[in-house]
């Protein structure tokens, strides 16, 4: 029933394919406009106004390699960089 079409985004300019899925979901969902942008642009725009995530440097406590951690890091807990926390989950999990 629906094809592939092709649409012009407003924002940049650029082509972008509106799936034969995509129409169907929107007909399913009652959406009865056909998307202006394509979904770069869709989002850019719909993280346009969150703010941007602010990450802290540390010391992991289990290798001594640098950490980045979203999160403000006090002394009371250890932090650990990506590798060493999952390390550390797949231990956890397995016990």
């Amino acid at each position: 029933m629906y094809q592939d079409k092709v649409l012009k985004c407003k924002e940049c300019g650029k082509d972008f394919t509106f799936t034969a899925g995509e129409q169907e979901f929107y007909a399913e969902r009652g959406f009865q406009n056909e998307p202006q942008r394509c979904k770069e642009c869709r989002d850019l725009r719909k993280n346009a106004n969150k703010p941007a995530r602010q990450f802290f440097t540390t010391v992991c406590a289990r290798c001594g390699k640098e950490a980045k951690v979203p999160f403000q890091p006090s002394n009371d807990r250890p932090v650990y960089c990506s590798d060493c926390y999952a390390e550390i989950k797949k231990e956890q999990d397995g016990e």
